[in-house]
């Protein structure tokens, strides 16, 4: 799992970036920070929506601190059939064949033969959004 995560300082952490917290690979949706104190370096608190979950967290460090961000690998797959709630995806590179639960924003906008981008992170895989050729 440590060749899927890389250490890297809070500040150079962006919206849109995918970070850890919690143990769950997120992308970040907002970033407060917060002005050096007397005492303290500036604080940064993200926002961020789970990748796999869609649930929201927040993680609060300091800017100078380290932060856990997973290595993502965007794929590209076919659908070769859907069957209720579940796809079955081709990998367009490897050939693999691999069944995934459909995303509940992408639920009657998938069909077969059509592509579809993937996010693959610390063994995981979800469907970001389809692919018009």
């Amino acid at each position: 799992m440590s060749d899927e995560i890389e250490h890297v300082i809070m500040k150079e952490i962006g919206k849109g970036r995918f970070i850890l917290i919690d143990g769950e690979p997120c992308r970040a949706v907002e970033i407060d920070i917060s002005a050096p104190g007397k005492h303290g370096s500036a604080k940064m608190r993200i926002t961020a929506i789970g990748v796999f979950d869609g649930k929201k967290k927040t993680l609060l460090k300091p800017a100078d601190a380290y932060a856990d961000v997973p290595i993502i690998t965007k794929k590209r797959a076919q659908v070769v059939s859907v069957t209720g709630d579940h796809v079955q995806l081709m990998d367009a590179e490897t050939y693999e064949v691999f069944e995934l639960p459909i995303p509940e924003e992408l639920k009657g906008s998938i069909s077969a033969g059509m592509s579809v981008e993937l996010i693959e992170t610390m063994g995981r895989k979800v469907i970001t959004r389809t692919i018009n050729e």
